[in-house]
């Protein structure tokens, strides 16, 4: 019996083939005439851009004929040394996906330039002969591994130190990136490459003196922005980039090695992950771990793809307004609506109305005419030997930098602890021959303010009647690990807190506050669930506590991290003990956020940034 269409492409591998190559072509027109002729004749479906600088191309089809494509390319010899990234794959399943990837016809098309580095037509584009070193994979995961050790024995300079950078989009960005440990990961939090080289000007202070190490899906935008980035002169010579990108990483670290999530790809595959699934990114709107774009959300503004879950998705009239666009805080004049595919013109009465769900309300974050909305509440947890009113100082600017969508309320810890003082020493000259020593006594207590803490040492009795206690050794940075008792108490007066403060959409703690707040999130999963609930956690140089709560299976609620890069810029809590925290949580719904700020909230950028865009997932 004859074998249907459909049966043949069965038994047909597909594939999707990617390559690009910067080489002056000297006949466009004849290259042209060659990929319309070659690519129709094998039915190869997808894009082909061609410039007088080179070509970029991802097509689709058998893999048997993507592989004969490859050997009529080979034969010129403008393509020597080309990389071609072919992989294996399903059909286009997803019409949806396949048009709008291009995958449903093939499209040859002559532009100016391959990829678009800025949308200011007067900049001139660098020469892609000063692009940055090729680093293979191995060598590239050699150089995270080492923390720049590689780098340095290459370049012409000493540099100072390694950054990480990321050149692609902030929607693919959020799905997969690179994390080592030690490294400094720049994520410059663009809607498009166009937008890479004002992001470059901007932060270039932190790329001059350092070793930059580059990244993207393929390989060809950091050809571009390595370039950019070199022709600034003196103290940015030192740039490197993965060599096939993350596509090539991956084959050659199949478990993902330093890649956590997945790789964003413009084909029907959407993305590609590694033999590790663990999802990195969350819903806009409620901030679940999600990763998958194949619903082709967009945001109602700007159009960039976003991250909807599916229980988010079945709302209906849904509106979505993207990180960006809420950073940045554009209000609804007349807005684009999408609804059954198609998209409307909604003005801003009309979008009142739709509005008007409370839920559907929940997913626009700014205003509607000026008319002020509900901020995210935060409850804060001050750390020890602290109270509200020292920790709310010391969080102003935090609070400042997020006071158009944050309300942050502080509270003292239940726990009053006895004053300490350090007793120091001073000469006395009297009738004596030679000077001796004098103990100075403490202030009064009544110019000092109260001090608290969630958690005490074992022996604590409570604040005693004599005020002052004098310290019994100096500064002792370990000395937290010591205050395990006081734990019950602390979760006692908070349910109070919360029935008579709440709701809080989530809770804030630093240092032993930090410590206190992970321990809530993970009895809000067990014992304390539907007394305590809170959508999210940050944890600020925090530590684990010793408690049963912290020993079960790994807690699953969004946290944001923040401690300190190494051991010795945070004299108080080691790096480690703040690392260890953050394996409590699942890797699909936690960001970490590292800096060598010491014992802060640090609120310069590009950290405000990264807790702005933790932050309004929650909106």
């Amino acid at each position: 019996m004859a074998k249907t269409h459909a049966e043949e492409q069965d038994r047909q591998q597909y594939g999707v083939l990617l390559y690009y190559k910067y080489t002056e072509i000297p006949d466009l027109n004849g290259l042209v005439a060659f990929y319309e002729s070659n690519c129709n004749s094998l039915g190869l479906l997808g894009r082909v851009r061609l410039s007088p600088q080179g070509v970029n191309v991802t097509v689709g089809g058998e893999l048997s004929l993507l592989e004969k494509h490859i050997a009529a390319v080979m034969s010129n010899i403008l393509f020597e040394g080309t990389d071609f990234k072919l992989a294996t794959c399903d059909h286009p399943l997803n019409d949806k996906v396949a048009k709008e990837c291009g995958f449903t016809a093939l499209s040859i098309r002559v532009v100016k330039d391959l990829v678009t580095l800025s949308s200011q037509p007067l900049l001139k584009s660098p020469e892609i002969s000063n692009a940055g070193t090729h680093l293979s994979a191995v060598d590239f995961h050699s150089a995270l591994q080492s923390a720049g050790k590689l780098l340095k024995k290459e370049s012409p300079a000493d540099p100072e130190g390694l950054v990480l950078l990321d050149a692609r989009n902030l929607y693919e960005t959020r799905i997969g990136k690179f994390h080592a440990p030690n490294v400094e990961t720049l994520d410059p939090g663009i809607r498009q490459y166009s937008d890479l080289s004002s992001w470059i000007d901007d932060n270039s202070e932190q790329l001059k003196g350092k070793s930059v190490l580059m990244y993207c899906t393929g390989g060809i935008r950091c050809e571009m922005a390595s370039a950019y980035i070199r022709s600034k002169g003196a103290g940015f010579e030192n740039v490197f980039q993965l060599f096939g990108g993350i596509q090539r990483y991956l084959e050659q670290f199949p478990d993902g090695g330093f890649f956590k999530g997945k790789n964003f790809v413009f084909d029907h595959r959407i993305s590609v992950g590694s033999l590790d699934a663990s999802v990195i990114s969350t819903c806009l709107l409620c901030g679940s771990a999600f990763d998958d774009y194949s619903s082709r959300c967009r945001c109602t503004h700007c159009r960039m793809l976003v991250l909807v879950c599916v229980s988010c998705r079945q709302k209906e009239k849904s509106l979505y307004v993207c990180e960006l666009c809420q950073k940045h805080g554009k209000g609804f004049g007349s807005v684009p609506l999408i609804e059954n595919g198609e998209t409307q013109a909604v003005s801003s009465e009309e979008l009142k109305t739709v509005l008007s769900d409370t839920e559907l309300l929940r997913q626009v974050p700014w205003s509607l005419d000026n008319q002020p909305r509900r901020k995210i509440k935060i409850l804060c947890l001050h750390g020890f030997r602290q109270n509200a009113s020292s920790f709310k100082g010391r969080t102003a600017s935090l609070a400042k930098k997020l006071k158009t969508f944050v309300e942050l309320v502080f509270v003292d810890a239940p726990h009053e602890l006895p004053y300490i003082y350090q007793p120091c020493f001073t000469e006395s000259h009297g009738d004596c021959t030679s000077p001796s020593l004098e103990r100075t006594q403490p202030p009064p207590s009544e110019n000092c303010k109260k001090k608290y803490g969630w958690l005490v040492a074992p022996d604590f009795n409570g604040r005693s009647e004599a005020d002052w206690k004098i310290a019994d050794c100096p500064f002792d940075p370990l000395q937290y690990q010591q205050q395990t008792d006081g734990f019950e108490a602390s979760l006692a007066y908070l349910k109070t807190v919360f029935s008579q403060e709440g709701p809080f959409d989530g809770i804030l703690g630093f240092s032993q506050g930090a410590a206190m707040a992970a321990a809530l999130v993970s009895a809000q999963e067990g014992r304390l669930k539907g007394e305590m609930d809170f959508r999210f956690v940050i944890l600020c140089s925090g530590f684990a506590l010793k408690l049963p709560e912290l020993e079960c299976k790994r807690i699953n609620c969004p946290s944001l991290h923040i401690f300190g890069s190494d051991h010795g810029k945070d004299r108080q809590i080691a790096n480690q003990a703040s690392r260890d925290l953050t394996s409590l949580f699942d890797d699909g719904c936690r960001v970490i956020i590292e800096h060598d700020c010491g014992h802060i909230i640090p609120t310069r950028s590009p950290y405000i940034d990264e807790i702005r865009n933790f932050l309004q997932r929650f909106l």
